[in-house]
């Protein structure tokens, strides 16, 4: 067997594994149930793709991030390492050649969308696999009680009972205690009950629910200043941040329209920005990404669809110009910043309006079941859907052209569609990916005669025949970006020459695309006979509210340390304070030396000994001193009793 340190030079060309990940390594090869808590960019894909290079079979990885999965698998071929991805979106042919391969091939490496699970076809062709570990990526969207519960996710424990001896290593950057001991139930085939009291206590770097191993690395980032500003004008405190913090940042907003607004306000102060949501075509999201990442563009406007998968370590600044829902959100996109390990600055913007709408906002996010009835309605007529059809059936679904259409309220629709989801009627996907597919059409000799009368496109031909198997008998899924590696080009010219050969009628070329798309979980019903289970619903809506409560308490914080807030709310309960954000700054400002604190009680004493004086005269002839020192010294010596303050704010000596 290989030794998991050779394998990792070999293959990512590190000479040491980073906190935890040996830990988490050993414990996989032990045949150990794993869950990893790794920060956002702590390297949590090679805690299971170095153990699946060191042992035989292939390793199933389970994720929801259809980009991710995209980007993980160039990746890996790019190092000579076998992989393929089963996604929504994908046809049933597809989705056969992709098994056929898997099966019958030394695949190491199979991403697959939860909601694959589950299918006969996937079932089918399951015991073939020689499956060695399951990877289960972002796992906290198994349990109904974390922040982005997935119904799919739930599939995951039925599929243990398929493979009954294989290990299961949950990943995920964010979750409560209650989330952690909620994973490792879920996964668990079969369940059995777990020790009591052991959900109340936060694990150690190593700890165990259910026979699990929790490996949790600390939330310290000791290089992040954290701190959040109440303020009237948010581009203009943006704009002051980013003049004072050299260097790449990113703006997190809560809405589409404004990205584009803060970016342009930006470029107008000669700021180099730009916007990115998830309903711009994912060729610009890949260009706008690519320039950032190139620092091409120093500033990112997005909403929260950026960030997942990418790697860019040398990030000064992530400022959220809205508030987010929940610390877990806030923790993953601030944790984004400085992952280089220099010093980095993590600021939330702030106004009453945001706090109030937060309140509020659980109406919108768990709407009435009329609501959810209408909406459903809605997307059958829509889709021209009959009663008793579209069972397992995906159809395109333009969200911005159904809203319009149907004169519906965008976040009450889209609310409506994820109660719909979880209680598993149907799935919206707004970003579905088809991979662009190629087949030549041609015989050998004409191809040999196109290669000899176009030397350009050679290279291009050579590449495709050599790096994808079976592609002169079915369509096979290509990456343009990939063959734009292999060839050392650009992703455009690659697309250009596909579509010369197409057009030359050498190849058949159907390119990329990612129209969202709505996926009919069970058969069409008429609208009042939909049904949702209110007990669990109303439950998701209570842990929402308690959600929305702790990140209201982290922007209204004026005193403890936001890293220990952050460490505490997931269990970290040894985490240190960190010392940077504003609020421990703040209170090192107020700290008094004994000969501080002793000049100033003895000021105190002498100024109000013989008359009453009004607050505000007191520290005025307190001059030179800071009034949060002079405060710390009044209350002080009123809880000792020396000094008194009456209902008109004169202080006298009691």
């Amino acid at each position: 067997m290989p030794d998991i340190h050779s394998i990792l030079k070999q293959y990512w060309g590190f000479d040491s594994f980073r906190p935890l990940q040996e830990n988490i390594i050993n414990a996989v090869l032990a045949g150990k149930d794993t869950l990893a808590l790794l920060p956002t960019g702590g390297g949590k894909s090679v805690c299971y793709q170095v153990p699946a290079m060191v042992t035989e079979g292939t390793c199933l990885v389970i994720s929801p991030l259809i980009a991710l999965m995209k980007d993980q698998v160039e990746n890996l071929r790019k190092k000579g390492i076998t992989a393929y991805s089963i996604f929504s979106g994908m046809t049933r042919k597809e989705v056969i050649n992709v098994l056929k391969v898997v099966t019958e091939s030394n695949c190491k490496f199979l991403y697959v969308s939860p909601e694959r699970l589950e299918t006969n076809l996937f079932k089918e062709y399951l015991p073939g696999m020689g499956i060695s570990l399951i990877a289960v990526d972002e796992a906290h969207c198994i349990s109904q009680w974390g922040y982005d519960f997935r119904p799919p996710y739930l599939r995951i424990a039925a599929l243990r009972d398929e493979l009954p001896d294989v290990p299961v290593l949950a990943l995920t950057a964010s979750a409560t205690p209650d989330v952690q001991k909620d994973i490792c139930e879920k996964l668990t085939s079969p369940p059995t009950p777990l020790p009591s009291g052991r959900g109340e206590q936060a694990p150690k770097a190593e700890d165990s629910f259910n026979n699990w191993s929790v490996f949790r690395q600390s939330f310290e980032r000791p290089n992040l200043s954290y701190s959040v500003f109440k303020v009237d004008s948010k581009i203009n405190k943006i704009i002051e941040i980013l003049q004072k913090v050299p260097g790449t940042g990113i703006i997190y907003c809560r809405s589409r329209k404004r990205t584009k607004e803060i970016s342009e306000l930006l470029q107008l102060q000669h700021i180099s920005a730009d916007y990115y949501h998830a309903g711009l075509p994912q060729e610009e999201r890949s260009r706008k990404q690519e320039q950032w990442i190139n620092n091409k563009i120093r500033v990112i406007v997005c909403t929260n669809a950026f960030g997942m998968g990418i790697d860019k370590p040398a990030v000064r600044s992530v400022i959220h110009a809205d508030v987010p829902d929940c610390l877990e959100n806030y923790y993953q996109e601030a944790g984004r910043a400085g992952r280089d390990g220099k010093t980095s600055y993590a600021v939330l913007l702030f106004d009453d309006n945001d706090l109030a709408e937060l309140e509020l906002s659980a109406t919108q996010r768990f709407p009435s079941i009329e609501d959810i009835r209408a909406v459903y309605q809605a997307v059958a007529n829509y889709l021209q859907l009959p009663t008793g059809g579209g069972d397992g059936q995906y159809y395109d679904f333009d969200i911005a052209d159904f809203l319009r259409k149907f004169k519906l309220q965008s976040h009450t629709t889209l609310y409506s569609l994820k109660a719909l989801e979880q209680d598993g009627w149907m799935a919206f996907n707004e970003q579905v990916f088809l991979s662009s597919l190629v087949r030549f059409t041609t015989d050998k000799n004409y191809l040999h005669q196109f290669e000899q009368s176009h030397p350009v496109l050679e290279p291009l031909i050579k590449t495709l025949l050599r790096a994808y198997e079976g592609i002169y008998d079915q369509p096979v899924p290509v990456s343009e970006k990939f063959i734009s590696g292999l060839l050392r080009t650009d992703a455009v010219s690659i697309k250009n020459q596909l579509l010369e050969l197409h057009q030359s009628g050498v190849i058949d070329y159907q390119p990329q695309k990612d129209t969202p798309q709505v996926l009919l979980l069970r058969s069409r019903i008429k609208a009042e006979d939909i049904t949702i289970n209110m007990p669990a619903f109303n439950q998701r809506k209570e842990r929402y509210l308690q959600r929305v409560k702790e990140i209201v308490r982290y922007v209204k914080e004026i005193t403890e340390c936001r890293s220990r807030i952050i460490g505490i709310y997931f269990g970290d309960e040894l985490i240190k304070t960190c010392g940077i954000c504003d609020n421990c700054l703040r209170q090192k400002a107020v700290s008094l030396t004994k000969e501080e604190f002793d000049r100033l009680h003895h000021l105190v004493i002498n100024l109000v000994k013989y008359e009453s004086l009004p607050v505000k005269e007191l520290l005025q002839k307190l001059n030179g001193v800071k009034k949060e020192k002079a405060w710390k010294v009044i209350e002080f010596l009123q809880a000792e009793n020396k000094i008194e303050m009456d209902t008109n704010g004169y202080i006298r000596l009691k």
